[in-house]
């Protein structure tokens, strides 16, 4: 093959998502972690299932940088979860310091790629990249949108008992609490769900939606979510390499669109070879765009204390 994606991060949501690409045949996958024999080990775990699959990706397991020279796209899901007694603010700061030391090799080795961050927090850590790699906002697109947007369709399919394939969610702004989950543009086989739902499900399925991580968290009692993670983060890496001009929601750079400016926050966009290649913009409701400017003064905030 000649298409390359590196996963940077090999734990659950990493190894998810290279796992997902190798079998897809998306690409050959190089896996990295700073913790030795683990990506190794991993990799070669990947590379092993693909005779099932089908797949003749090639899979590779490193600890060097090296390993991922000439990278098409690099997905960024390295850095800490948060543990007990560890602020909010600690764990902005650490993270911030792995990715960006983190984006300094992946710049180093692979200029031209695109990359996709996916480590929380996640729209500040998209900032970092940004800052960090000098690269056009265009090559650094973050997921959390397609994540959020994938929990709220999962909802809406066990409410009215339909295929998700007929549903399309609308979900805007920050990737946490301050989300805007958008019920109006949220639709079934292009019906409206605020004309299948009464308002009361309406409102528990937003709900639901901007607490999804939470729930899960609470239920594994230790560990985060991943499975959905990963494959959030694969559906941008596919629609990338294969140019499909997918629209979908991402974490952007915005430069004035929505009225927002110099901030990453979750917009619509369109995503193909040359990454986040347009920012769809809609006409938002009075309340609709009080919420987004609600939820983008929570990143600001975040990315403020960075310095950034």
């Amino acid at each position: 093959m000649n298409r390359k994606v590196s996963v940077i991060g090999s734990g659950n949501v990493g190894a998810t998502a290279a796992r997902s690409i190798a079998d897809k045949e998306l690409a050959d996958v190089v896996i990295l972690d700073i913790l030795e024999g683990v990506p190794q080990g991993k990799g070669l775990d990947m590379l092993e299932a693909c005779p099932v699959e089908g797949s003749d990706a090639r899979v590779l397991g490193t600890n060097d940088y090296a390993d991922t020279a000439g990278s098409d796209v690099v997905v960024i899901t390295a850095g800490l979860a948060r543990k007990p007694g560890m602020s909010r603010d600690d764990l902005l700061q650490k993270n911030a310091g792995i990715i960006k030391a983190v984006t300094a090799e992946i710049v180093k080795h692979s200029p031209e790629c695109i990359i996709v961050p996916v480590t929380n927090p996640l729209d500040a850590m998209c900032q970092v990249v940004y800052r960090e790699s000098g690269f056009p906002r265009e090559r650094v697109v973050g997921m959390a949108g397609v994540l959020d947007s994938a929990r709220m369709r999962s909802f809406i399919a066990e409410a009215l008992q339909v295929s998700v394939e007929n549903t399309h969610a609308f979900v805007l702004g920050g990737h946490g609490d301050t989300m805007v989950p958008l019920p109006r543009l949220s639709t079934v086989a292009g019906i409206p769900i605020t004309q299948l739902l009464d308002q009361a499900t309406v409102d528990a399925i937003v709900t639901r939606t901007a607490n999804g991580g939470a729930e899960i968290v609470k239920l594994l009692g230790t560990g985060s979510a991943f499975y959905a993670p990963g494959s959030a983060a694969v559906e941008m890496v596919e629609a990338i390499l294969k140019d499909k001009k997918k629209i979908l929601p991402c974490a952007m750079f915005l430069q004035g669109e929505y009225g927002i400016q110099d901030l990453y926050v979750g917009v619509p966009v369109k995503l193909g070879a040359g990454g986040g290649e347009e920012i769809i913009e809609i006409a938002l409701e009075s309340d609709e765009k009080e919420a987004l400017n609600k939820s983008a003064a929570a990143v600001k905030e975040l990315v403020d204390l960075l310095g950034l």
